[in-house]
C-alpha cells in the first residue's frame, strides 16, 4: 500500500488513516441499518447510540468531572467567541489574556456583548522571542465574570503547558479556554476550569462539530438576546439536540474518541501515550530548527506549541521553492498563515511520527543544498 502524503495543514487538518477507512467502509450502510449516518434521524436510535458512545468515550478520556456537561454544538471557534460572552458575561466584565491572534479575535468579539479588559499580552523575551506574561503580572478585575485564555494559539505557536490557577492568584473568577487546536493532545486539569470550548477540526473529525465542557453551576445565565440555540442550559437540557445537531461530525469526531482510546506509544494507552508521541514529534522539529542557521522560530522555548510549529527561512526568497520541494516529497500544507508568513507545521494528534521524521530530513537537506 502506498504511503499517503503527510498533510501538515492547521485545521481541517489530517484524520487517522484507520479512521478514514472506516468511515469509507461504513460510508453506505452503518452496522447493517441500511442507512449511511448521514442519513440518520437524529432522534433515531441508531443515531442516539453513536451520539451516547461518543459522549461516553470523550468523558474518559480526559477525565471529565461529571459537574461539567458536554455539548455537541455547532459555530465554530469564532461562533464561540460571541456564544460565550452571551451565556457568562451578564454584560458585565470579562478579562482576556492575548497570546496571539485567536485570542485576540476573542477580545474584540466579546466587546459586542461586555467591558473587555486586555489583562496582559505577549511580550519579547530578553532573546526577541514571543513569551507568555507570568500569571502574576495579570491584571485582573475580582468583579470580572471570567478570565479567557486561548490555551493554543493555532498561527502564533505559543502553548500554555500548564493552565493557570486563578484560585493560587487570589482570584474566585471562572477559566474559559479555548482548546481548539490542542484538545485531545493532553489531559486538562479540569480543577482550573470552568468553561471549555474547541473547534473539532484538529485534533477530532470534520469543521462542523464544536465541544463545549461547561460546569453546570455556570449554566442558566444567557442574556436575553443569547439565541435559543445557543443558550448552554438549553442545549445541556435537550442533551444537544435542540435543533439538529452536526450528526456526520459527531459520528467520525467517535470514531476518533475510540481510536485514541486504543492507541498505544512507549508503553502507554490513549491520552497519556498521545501526550508522549506529541512531545517526541514536537522535540525532533524544535531541536532540527535551533539546531539551523538557515531556519528559525520565534517562540521561547518555554511556551511553544507541540501542534502547530511556525519557522522562517533565513532568505524568505527560497520560501516558493522550498514549498514546492516539499510537494515533491509529498509534505503538504506547510504554508504559514497569511498573516505572519513564513512556514508553519501542525503536527496534530493523527500526523505519525514518520511524517515529522520526513519534515526534518527535508529541512537538513533544503539547507544543505541552499544554506
Amino acid at each position: 500500500m502506498l504511503q499517503r502524503p503527510f498533510n501538515f495543514s492547521a485545521g481541517p487538518a489530517v484524520l487517522p488513516e484507520q479512521v478514514l477507512r472506516q468511515v469509507a467502509d461504513e460510508m453506505l450502510d452503518w452496522h447493517d441499518s441500511g442507512m449511511s449516518v448521514m442519513e440518520m434521524s437524529h432522534r433515531g436510535r441508531e443515531f442516539i447510540s453513536i451520539y451516547e458512545a461518543a459522549e461516553r468515550d470523550l468523558r474518559e478520556l480526559l477525565q471529565v468531572p461529571e459537574q461539567f456537561r458536554i455539548l455537541f454544538m455547532q459555530g465554530g471557534g469564532l461562533g464561540e467567541n460571541a456564544i460565550v460572552p452571551m451565556n457568562l458575561s451578564r454584560g458585565g466584565k470579562v478579562d482576556v489574556l492575548v497570546s496571539g491572534s485567536w485570542s485576540k479575535k476573542s477580545a474584540q468579539e466579546a466587546k459586542r456583548y461586555a467591558n473587555v479588559q486586555v489583562v496582559a499580552s505577549t511580550q519579547p523575551d530578553a532573546d526577541g522571542r514571543t513569551a507568555l506574561p507570568a500569571p502574576g503580572s495579570w491584571q485582573c478585575r475580582a468583579d470580572a465574570s471570567y478570565l479567557h485564555i486561548c490555551s493554543n494559539e493555532t498561527i502564533d505557536g505559543v502553548e500554555f503547558h500548564e493552565l493557570p490557577d486563578l484560585q493560587a492568584l487570589g482570584s474566585d473568577i471562572p477559566l474559559v479556554i479555548d482548546c481548539s487546536s490542542h484538545v485531545l493532545s493532553r489531559p486538562i486539569n479540569w480543577s482550573r476550569v470552568g468553561l471549555a470550548f474547541a473547534g473539532a477540526q484538529k485534533n477530532i473529525g470534520p469543521a462542523g462539530v464544536t465541544l463545549v465542557f461547561v460546569r453546570e453551576d455556570l449554566l442558566g445565565q444567557a442574556m436575553a438576546i443569547c439565541p435559543s440555540a445557543f443558550d448552554y442550559k438549553t442545549v445541556a437540557e435537550a442533551q444537544s439536540m435542540f435543533n439538529t445537531p452536526p450528526t456526520f461530525g459527531i459520528y467520525v469526531a467517535g470514531l476518533v474518541f475510540q481510536w485514541l482510546k486504543h492507541f498505544s506509544y512507549a508503553g502507554k494507552t490513549g491520552i497519556a501515550a498521545i501526550e508522549q508521541r506529541n512531545i517526541d514529534k514536537a522535540e525532533l522539529v524544535y531541536q532540527a530548527l535551533d539546531a539551523s542557521e538557515f531556519f528559525s522560530n520565534r517562540v521561547a522555548a518555554a511556551c511553544r506549541s507541540r501542534m502547530n510549529i511556525p519557522f522562517y527561512l533565513r532568505d524568505e526568497r527560497l520560501n516558493q521553492a522550498f514549498l514546492d520541494g516539499a510537494r515533491e516529497r509529498h509534505l503538504l500544507q506547510l504554508k504559514g498563515h497569511k498573516s505572519v508568513g513564513g512556514m508553519r507545521a501542525s503536527i496534530y494528534n493523527a500526523m505519525p511520527l514518520e511524517g515529522v521524521q520526513a519534515l526534518v530530513a527535508y529541512l537538513k537537506d533544503f539547507e544543505a543544498q541552499h544554506g
